[in-house]
Formats: C-alpha cells, sequence, structure tokens
C-alpha cells in the first residue's frame, strides 16, 4: 500500500472533524484537493474508506482500522529514532497471569509515562482466540496452543501446587499418593485453562481420576473454596498468595507435584512487533532475568 505522510494526516484528519471540507481546512488544501487526495488513499487500499451520509463522514470497517494503526506504527517508528517509548501497548493476559504482569506494566509505565495501555485479563480460551485473529501485540499464557507457529520467550517458571485446607489430615506429611486423595473433592478450574490442561495431564499420567470435582472460572474462588474446606484443588503458586488469610490453604507433598510448567510470552510468528512492543518485550525480558528464585522483580 502506497500511502504518503500528506495523504495519511488528511485521513486521519477526517476522521477527527467528522467532514471533507473540514479536513481540508485543517490541512491547507482545497476542498477539491482533499476529496482527490482521498480518493488516492482509498484506491490504494482497494476498499472505500469512508461513506457520506447526510453530509457527516463516517468511516467504513476497512478505514476504522488499518489507516489508524498504519498512522501509530508510524508515530512509534520516529519516536524510536528519537529514543522515546510511546503510543498503545495492547497485552493479553491468561488470568493468572494478573498475579505479576500488574508489577511489569507499572514498571514500564514508570520509565515511559507517555505509554498508554490496553490489557486484557481472560482465560486461555479467550488469549488464544485473540492471538489467532492478531488482535494484539503481546500474550501471556502459560500454555501456548501447539497447532499456531509463535515467537517465545520464556519468561519463567510457573508451578502448579496441589492445595488443601490447613486442618487436611494429610497436611504436613511427605510423599503423599493421588491415589490418598481419591476419596476428596477436587476444586478445579474450568476446561480449557492452562491449568485444568496441565491437571487433566497429569492425572493421566498417573492413571487417577477424581470421585467428584466442582469446575470454578477464578483462582480467588478456587483459593476460597479450599480455605472453606470445600475440597483439595490444583493452583499456580502465584495465585496462592500470602498473609494470615491465605494460611488457611496449604501446599500438599503430593507424589507428581508441583507441575512443573512456564509463563510464556508469545506473539504470532512472521509478525514484525512494533517498536513500542519491542522495547516492552526487551523491559519483560530484562525484569525476569533480574529476578530471583523464578519470581519477577
Amino acid at each position: 500500500m502506497n500511502v504518503t505522510f500528506r495523504q495519511l494526516k488528511l485521513f486521519l484528519a477526517l476522521s477527527d472533524t467528522g467532514s471533507v471540507s473540514a479536513a481540508a481546512q485543517r490541512m491547507h488544501v482545497t476542498q477539491p484537493t482533499a476529496s482527490m487526495q482521498l480518493k488516492d488513499v482509498a484506491d490504494a487500499v482497494g476498499l472505500p474508506l469512508y461513506d457520506v451520509i447526510s453530509r457527516k463522514v463516517h468511516l467504513t470497517e476497512a478505514g476504522e482500522e488499518p489507516m489508524l494503526d498504519q498512522w501509530e506504527a508510524f508515530e512509534q517508528r520516529m519516536a524510536a529514532i528519537q529514543g522515546m517509548a510511546r503510543g498503545r501497548l495492547r497485552v493479553a493476559v491468561v488470568s493468572t497471569a494478573k498475579y505479576f504482569i500488574p508489577g511489569l506494566l507499572g514498571s514500564f509505565c514508570d520509565r515511559h509515562p507517555e505509554v498508554d495501555i490496553s490489557l486484557e485479563v481472560l482465560n486461555r480460551d479467550q488469549v488464544v482466540t485473540r492471538l489467532r485473529a492478531n488482535m494484539d501485540d503481546l500474550y501471556v499464557m502459560s500454555q501456548p496452543p501447539d497447532d499456531l507457529a509463535l515467537e517465545d520467550d520464556i519468561l519463567m517458571p510457573n508451578p502448579l501446587c496441589l492445595v488443601a485446607p490447613a486442618s487436611h489430615p494429610l497436611a504436613g506429611q511427605s510423599g503423599v499418593t493421588l491415589e490418598q486423595l481419591a476419596g476428596s473433592r477436587f476444586v478445579l478450574r474450568e476446561r480449557g485453562s492452562g491449568t485444568r490442561m496441565a491437571t487433566d495431564r497429569t492425572f493421566k499420567q498417573h492413571g487417577f481420576a477424581p470421585a467428584n470435582w466442582l469446575e470454578l472460572g477464578s483462582n480467588e474462588a478456587i483459593r476460597e473454596s479450599v480455605a472453606s474446606k470445600l475440597g483439595v484443588a490444583v493452583l499456580s503458586s502465584h495465585a496462592l498468595g500470602s498473609g494470615a488469610a491465605d494460611a488457611r490453604v496449604v501446599v500438599l507433598d503430593v507424589v507428581g507435584f508441583p507441575i512443573q510448567s512456564q509463563w510464556h510470552l508469545v506473539w504470532p510468528r512472521g509478525k514484525q512487533l512494533s517498536p513500542l512492543a519491542g522495547v516492552f518485550r526487551a523491559h519483560v525480558l530484562a525484569r525476569m532475568q533480574g529476578g530471583a528464585a523464578g519470581r519477577p522483580p
């Protein structure tokens, strides 16, 4: 697509003002000139970029995203040349990552206060859907899909622990087997979540099937259910928390646990990261390398 810088500015003026004449005035050109240049932009894209209804401009779907994204990418490239990071960063993460991602974003924004952040915290299936549609700059999850070609940075360990109420009769014992927990209710994450996938895989490897279980969609609800003696559960160590309230939950020493998994920072292979996404990636990797014992600093 061959669009000049001035044509792009004219289209953005059209988007801001909602009028060809107002856009022409802002860009100090005549209305016929503005109309001709906007037609050239649409011809270059190959699709209509706007409609005029009752003398008001309405951007089409083709006009809303690609052109504005192109401008944003241009701004980021110019900022990168000047040694700055600015623009909008879009990150989608699975829900368990919310325990450490805000800290990374916070330290990044401290260094780059002109950056706008769009953070989506979703379940794994929803994050994978966004990944397939290339809706964000970067994605954080523990179980990347196998059927997608991805660029993949491993950030740090994500051990999955088997937890129980502090009063559980097996608390404090070593070498507990899954068979000893066969009569316990398991409080599990929903199917499709990274934790559930790893749990089901481990159960299958050990030939184990819980006698009964309960599915919940959030780590907080599961942790509270365990604390309330509703059952035992498999949770990421990042979701266990700390303090007196969480002393009601203990990690059991169970054979095969903790399940070893990793946190991944991924994006589609072949996608060129924006300058801002590249700066954020470098920031995350530096912070992870500077952390202690696999915990983000």
